[in-house]
C-alpha cells in the first residue's frame, strides 16, 4: 500500500470513530428507554430494600414508575409524591408522609415518633371507639405512648403497671382487660381462682376455710364473665329453697346464711 493510500485509509477510520459518539449523543436519553437493571448499575441500597421489605413497591411497581426522570436533565427533584400513587383513604390525605414512612423503598417499615395520635385515627378507629366508651387514663394518652417507635408494638403492660402478683405475666393481663378498655374486667369461665385472689386474697381465704359447699366452686362459677358481677342466690338455689312462710319471715338470704364466701349452715 503507498503511503498516501495509506494516510487516505487511516483518516478515513479517525474519522468513522469521532462520528460514532457524535451520533450516539446527539440523540436524548428518555426517562422511557431506561430500565429498573439500568438503576442497579450505580443504586444498591435502595434495590436492596426494596427486595427485603419492598411490599407492593417490589412487586406491583419498578423504579421507572415512581422515578419517571433522572438528574440533571429532569432537574434536582425527581423524588415522586407519595400522592401519586396512594389516594382514596383519610390515611393518604395526612402530609409529611415521611415521618412515618421514613424510606419509601420499605414502606411498611414505620416508625413513630413521640405524640402522634391523629395519623394514627386514621385507619384504628375501633381502638379510639372503645378508649372513649370506656373512660380510663388510657383515654387521655397518645397512641404513641404505648406503641413507642415502631408500627405494630405491642407494650408489655408491666412496662407502666405493677402486676397483681409475682406469678402475673403479659398473658394474664391479657386475659381479663383489654388494654384500650382496661377497666371493663371481663374473663373465662375456667380462670383459675388464683388470679382472682391476686386481689380479693380475704375472700378467697375466707371461701377456702368455710366447710359449706360454697369453698369448692371457683370465683368464676358465680361471679361469671365481667368484673363485680354479684350473682343473685336464686340463679342456683331457686326462687323458694325454704317453704313460703320462712322466706316471708325473712326475705333476703343474707338474714340466715350470712356472705356467701363464709355461709352460716
Amino acid at each position: 500500500m503507498t503511503p498516501k493510500r495509506y494516510l487516505s485509509k487511516f483518516a478515513l477510520i479517525l474519522t468513522g470513530v469521532w462520528l460514532i459518539p457524535a451520533a450516539t449523543f446527539s440523540t436524548p436519553v428518555s426517562a422511557n428507554t431506561l430500565m429498573p437493571e439500568d438503576c442497579l448499575k450505580c443504586h444498591e441500597q435502595a434495590p436492596k430494600d426494596i427486595l427485603e421489605s419492598g411490599m407492593a413497591h417490589r412487586t406491583e411497581v419498578s423504579c421507572v414508575d415512581c422515578h419517571v426522570g433522572h438528574a440533571p436533565k429532569d432537574g434536582d427533584d425527581i423524588i415522586p409524591s407519595c400522592s401519586n400513587c396512594h389516594d382514596g383513604t383519610p390515611h393518604f390525605e395526612l402530609q409529611n408522609c415521611n415521618s412515618c414512612h421514613n424510606n419509601p423503598h420499605t414502606p411498611l417499615v414505620i416508625t413513630i415518633e413521640k405524640n402522634v395520635t391523629d395519623p394514627c385515627l386514621t385507619c384504628h378507629t375501633d381502638q379510639m371507639a372503645e378508649l372513649q366508651q370506656n373512660e380510663s387514663k388510657h383515654t387521655s394518652m397518645d397512641c404513641s405512648s404505648c406503641h413507642r417507635a415502631t408500627h405494630k408494638m405491642i407494650p408489655d403492660c408491666m412496662q407502666c403497671h405493677s402486676p397483681h402478683s409475682k406469678e402475673m405475666t403479659q398473658k394474664d393481663c391479657l386475659t381479663c382487660h383489654k388494654p384500650h378498655m382496661p377497666l371493663e374486667v371481663t374473663y373465662p369461665a375456667e380462670i383459675p381462682s388464683a388470679s382472682c385472689a391476686s386481689c380479693h386474697d380475704d375472700v378467697l381465704s375466707q371461701l377456702s376455710l368455710n366447710k359449706a359447699k360454697h369453698n369448692t366452686l371457683s370465683c368464676a362459677t358465680c361471679h361469671q364473665e365481667k368484673h363485680k358481677m354479684i350473682p343473685k342466690c336464686q340463679s342456683c338455689h331457686g326462687a323458694t329453697p325454704h317453704p313460703q312462710k320462712m322466706h316471708t319471715l325473712f326475705p333476703e338470704c343474707g338474714q340466715c346464711h350470712g356472705i356467701a364466701h363464709d355461709l352460716n349452715k
